[in-house]
């Protein structure tokens, strides 16, 4: 539905709230998860206030390349990108955030075409009404329809709307390295999605982390400073903050491993020696052996060919490749078949 009471009084914003699937709690995750053997914790509540500020602070670091390396595709590529397909361009974004990353591409596609419709899709409403605010404020010639919503449940409210007067084609963005915290039938669910919006001819435009030396990527996650650390410790804080948990953070130690027959890095939270921690609110006593772990996050990195067989899996076709210099990072061009 759109939410009317948001909608700009200029027309050129507009909001739907879509009625969301109903979700697991994160008390029944933890429970689910800590019970499990191996133990694991979702990597999506990381993100409570703390841990998006740290986050956007690990983003800055020298072993993080990812953010930098993807900034350096667009800043060399955006105009290229903008004209890769024919016509004029709907842009659509899965999990957009502030959308700082898509302002270089929304520019060179208004340099392109005059004028540009962008579809927003996110979970915070928060960051889609203030990043709203503020595209538009740049942007005179930009319209936002913005979907606070889970990807699935928006793509499928978007693929029964027309295409907006003058364009032609959907161009859909899944940015940075999101895709890489997707297990394999995850990643085909996901892209299978996205295809049934399309038409042939249209795209995805899909961010990839590639595979580089464990030297490389070891540090990326495990940073001197230990703000990576901090972010994967602070899940134990929310656990204790929220459902009345008795986690000594002394008591456990970051890690970070590089799986290389599966192509991942992974975090873990390591037990520094045999205990048991009670969680109050869930009425649970969780023992740990010493050097137990929680896997509490994978990231996968894609190797030669990876992308364009996902692709073919989910009916598209890679057409085209944009990496950083290092060739750290690629944005893939893949078009619906």
């Amino acid at each position: 539905m759109i939410d009317a009471t948001t909608t700009a009084a200029d027309v050129r914003f507009q909001l739907h709230l879509e009625t969301l699937p109903p979700a697991d709690s994160f008390a029944d995750d933890v429970r689910r998860g800590l019970t499990a053997a191996p133990k694991i914790l979702r990597p999506k509540y990381f993100y409570d206030s703390l841990g998006s500020r740290l986050f956007e602070a690990i983003c800055e670091l020298p072993e993080y390349y990812v953010t930098r390396a993807e900034a350096e595709v667009f800043h060399d590529h955006a105009g290229e990108i903008a004209a890769a397909l024919p016509g004029r361009l709907r842009l659509v974004e899965l999990g957009s955030g502030d959308a700082q990353k898509t302002r270089l591409l929304i520019e060179a596609m208004l340099d392109r075409q005059g004028d540009l419709d962008y579809l927003p899709i996110d979970i915070s409403r928060s960051a889609v009404e203030q990043s709203g605010d503020r595209l538009l404020g740049a942007y005179p010639e930009l319209r936002v329809t913005a979907y606070v919503a889970d990807y699935q449940t928006a793509l499928r409210s978007l693929a029964r709307q027309p295409l907006p007067p003058g364009a032609d084609r959907t161009l859909v963005l899944f940015l940075g390295s999101t895709i890489g915290n997707l297990d394999p039938q995850e990643r085909v669910a996901l892209l299978r999605d996205v295809r049934a919006l399309l038409v042939p001819g249209d795209a995805l435009l899909l961010g990839a982390d590639l595979d580089k030396p464990e030297e490389i990527l070891i540090p990326a996650y495990d940073d001197a400073l230990g703000v990576t650390a901090a972010f994967n410790l602070n899940l134990l804080v929310r656990i204790n903050r929220e459902l009345g948990g008795a986690f000594d953070l002394a008591g456990f130690r970051h890690r970070a491993r590089y799986d290389r027959e599966l192509g991942r890095i992974e975090m873990h939270l390591e037990s520094r020696r045999e205990q048991t921690v009670a969680i109050r609110g869930l009425g649970l006593d969780v023992p740990f052996a010493a050097g137990e772990t929680i896997h509490t996050e994978s990231s996968y990195k894609f190797r030669s060919g990876q992308i364009g067989r996902l692709g073919e899996e989910t009916g598209f076709s890679l057409r085209r490749v944009w990496y950083d210099g290092a060739r750290r990072f690629g944005s893939h061009l893949l078009v619906a078949t």
